[in-house]
């Protein structure tokens, strides 16, 4: 026994309209989720790490060195230039970003003349210690933030940086 498969003008027009809007909405979607899964698929730019300073050139007291890496940003690549504040204490090597965390200004070493000890951001008269740590009744709320480093060949190498909370 044969089954009769014949399909209406209707099923037809359904059928093909659904397809098609089918292959419509993936098109649309796609894009979307490539670029959602794309930095997911990308190789970790985390571990890289850049060359800043010999370690003979530090000193106890915070001094700006200034880095430049490559960023890319998905449809150019853009050449950035940022200062970092790197000192000995001790033994340790201690780079802290320039970046206040009140509301971005840049922070500087002993510029306050009734606080040369300290970072002061001249925006809105905030304050650091020589760690970072945020000087309690001005306006930042957390500390700066600190590199991820390493020494390599007796040469400073700087990650990201990172919340001191």
């Amino acid at each position: 026994m044969e089954k009769n498969h014949n399909v209406s003008r209707r099923q037809f027009l359904t059928y093909a309209l659904l397809g098609t809007g089918g292959f419509m909405a993936a098109g649309l979607i796609m894009p979307m989720v490539r670029f959602g899964v794309d930095p997911i698929l990308q190789a970790d730019a985390e571990g890289d790490m850049i060359d800043v300073a010999g370690v003979d050139e530090l000193t106890d007291i915070p001094q700006a060195f200034d880095m430049e890496y490559e960023q890319d940003h998905g449809w150019h690549v853009e050449t950035v230039q940022e200062t970092v504040w790197i000192y000995l204490n001790g033994d340790e090597i201690v780079a802290l970003s320039p970046i206040c965390t009140h509301l971005g200004c840049t922070v500087n070493w002993g510029t306050d003349p009734d606080n040369p000890e300290q970072f002061f951001c001249p925006c809105h008269f905030g304050r650091f210690e020589r760690d970072g740590t945020n000087v309690p009744g001005t306006p930042p709320t957390e500390p700066l933030h600190r590199y991820d480093h390493e020494v390599r060949d007796g040469r400073v190498l700087l990650g990201n940086p990172s919340p001191q909370v």
